[in-house]
């Protein structure tokens, strides 16, 4: 009787196979919509969670060193890492920021005076090439007297302000929880980093094997030199325009560097910052000769600084060539907007390492 029993379950069954596979396929077009219904639920928190995860591992090295001093703590050392790095970030902003608010008075003063008395046209505008006549028509038709700057200035009024502060307040509240949330993941993700290392090494190794593992210390290495060559970059660009800055007497140079550094995160994007200072120096009563150097100054430190010394410490890092490199930050950039910053280097250097593993030759094979 046991073995008539045993007989039909020791015999396969030719159904089993296809229901198995059935099954499979089932629960993989499961697993994909709970994960596109949860990328799409928490899609406009992404950025947050990227940003997060692009300083856990660019300050993975330093933390593990601090836990270290600390005697492993895996409280305190990712409490004061996310802390210390916080202050970092978000000190230099607040004092932008601050100095913008007192700066704001003075403009709405001087809109002002300008809608009441108008605006001289300057001496420096007359000796200007070329456009200089016709400079100085519009601006003694447009600013020059009281009624033509009130008729220009009209559409800034106490609702538009109004309008604008309102729209201002809600940006900045938006961005107010966007950085506390993306502080909170990363110190999540330092004090688990560990445990989520090895669950995430483990599912590479599982869906691709050794060159998975191979491909993920790429990335890593190409975020970590990335955010290194950025935060270098921009802060010696800020340092070089800063002194320019201050050699020729732009008014609140320390402010203009601060935002040097800022916007030099981005390719070319300290132009603005130098250039501003440069508008800034002349209405100030500076001369052109000396906005001119300002300019051209911070030009030069910008050009040198964005295209060959950060994608030579990007690609130095991360193993990428020099034009893999300023490709992936532009593509990133455009693509993915500030995130892609990182994103974009990081992509071309798992593109890169792909191709380096595919495009070795295949040994012979003795017969």
């Amino acid at each position: 009787m046991q073995e008539k029993a045993a007989a039909p379950f020791s015999q396969p069954f030719d159904g089993d196979a296809p229901d198995a596979r059935a099954r499979r396929v089932t629960r993989l077009i499961g697993a994909a919509a709970l994960v596109g219904l949860a990328l799409w639920m928490i899609g406009s928190y992404l950025t947050t969670i990227g940003w997060a995860a692009i300083i856990a591992i660019s300050v993975w090295p330093l933390h593990r060193r601090f836990q270290a001093r600390l005697g492993g703590s895996r409280l305190i050392a990712p409490l004061l890492m996310t802390i210390g790095l916080a202050v970092l970030l978000l000190v230099p902003v607040a004092l932008v920021l601050t100095e913008i608010g007192r700066e704001s008075q003075f403009v709405m003063e001087w809109l002002a005076r300008l809608q009441q008395n108008g605006m001289p046209v300057p001496d420096w505008v007359h000796r200007l090439p070329l456009f200089g006549q016709h400079l100085d028509t519009w601006w003694q038709a447009h600013l020059g007297r009281p009624e033509s700057a009130g008729q220009l200035l009209s559409g800034i009024d106490s609702e538009t302000l109004t309008e604008w502060s309102r729209t201002l307040g809600g940006a900045l509240a938006t961005r107010v929880l966007h950085t506390f949330l993306t502080f909170l993941v990363l110190f999540i993700l330092l004090r688990h980093g560990r445990e989520i290392g090895q669950h995430v090494l483990a599912a590479i190794d599982r869906w691709f094997g050794a060159p998975g593992e191979r491909l993920a210390e790429t990335m890593a290495s190409a975020v970590r030199g990335t955010v290194n060559g950025t935060i270098l970059v921009a802060v010696g660009e800020a340092v070089l325009i800063g002194i320019g800055f201050v050699a020729a007497g732009v008014p609140h140079a320390v402010l203009f560097a601060f935002l040097t550094a800022a916007f030099a995160m981005l390719p070319m994007g300290a132009w603005f910052a130098f250039v501003a200072a440069a508008i800034v120096l002349v209405l100030g009563g500076g001369s052109l000769l000396a906005a001119a150097g300002v300019v051209g100054w911070g030009a030069a430190v910008m050009l040198i600084g964005d295209n060959l010394v950060q994608p030579a410490l990007i690609g130095g890092a991360a193993h990428i060539p020099f034009l893999w490199t300023l490709f992936g930050i532009l593509g990133g950039l455009e693509t993915f907007g500030l995130i892609g910053l990182f994103v974009g280097p990081v992509l071309m250097a798992a593109l890169l390492t792909i191709w380096r593993q595919q495009s070795r030759p295949v040994p012979d094979q003795v017969p």
